[in-house]
């Protein structure tokens, strides 16, 4: 199945060479290109991409404003958060407003195409250090939803465990080594968190986690 990618930046240049990478992989198509976030809420409509790369910071609409639109549709596509800086102090305000993880600029032509690939399938883009640096740093209780201790009631004993090894950062087989079940038992008690919790992906399981105090960022 062919991943289709709407690519979101200010900057013509950057959006060419995105098109370029995306292009020469035969699993990836690009369906449109937009130049800021109400450009991208209007394409989107129209193209109904899978993946949309997005840019934070743009003139008019920004980036947070557009994802958080565009993932709040029905069969809402999967956004990744593109920023020039490492923990970005707006990424964690994307990843509340439904972004499923974050990339670099200047990420590399064969890793930018796996991100897309991999947020295609549903499954959450930030690496467990980036998890962990990235809530560390920007945790902020706030926002919680008024509903969230309902929805953690719903959770299991075991699948509250799983969810806690997720928000510290491990991989399905880390989890899976530490309570000593198979991988695909993890993906099972994974699916039925998001279920439970109402949430899109892993990132936003883990934005939740720490909001309501399943587990807390580290002073340092």
């Amino acid at each position: 199945m062919t991943v289709r990618v709407l690519i979101v930046d200010d900057q013509a240049l950057v959006r060419a060479g995105f098109r370029m990478i995306i292009e020469a992989r035969d699993d990836l198509e690009v369906v449109g290109e937009a130049g800021d976030g109400e450009q991208a809420v209007r394409i989107a409509a129209q193209t109904r991409p899978d993946v949309v790369l997005m840019d934070v910071r743009m003139p008019g609409m920004d980036g947070l404003t557009a994802t958080a639109q565009l993932t709040t549709v029905p069969d809402a596509p999967r956004v990744i958060m593109l920023t020039t800086y490492d923990l970005d102090e707006s990424l964690y305000a994307a990843l509340r407003a439904g972004a499923s993880g974050f990339l670099l600029k200047d990420v590399r032509p064969a890793d930018l195409a796996e991100a897309i690939r991999v947020v295609a399938r549903g499954e959450a883009l930030l690496a467990p250090s980036a998890t962990r640096r990235l809530l560390d740093r920007f945790v902020a209780a706030d926002l919680t939803p008024p509903d969230a201790d309902a929805r953690l009631d719903r959770l299991t004993a075991r699948e509250r465990e799983v969810l806690e090894l997720l928000a510290r950062g491990a991989s399905n087989a880390e989890i899976a080594g530490r309570m000593t079940v198979t991988e695909a038992t993890v993906k099972t008690h994974v699916s039925a968190i998001l279920r439970k919790l109402d949430v899109r992906d892993r990132v936003q399981a883990v934005v939740l986690a720490y909001d309501l105090g399943v587990v807390w960022p580290r002073s340092s």
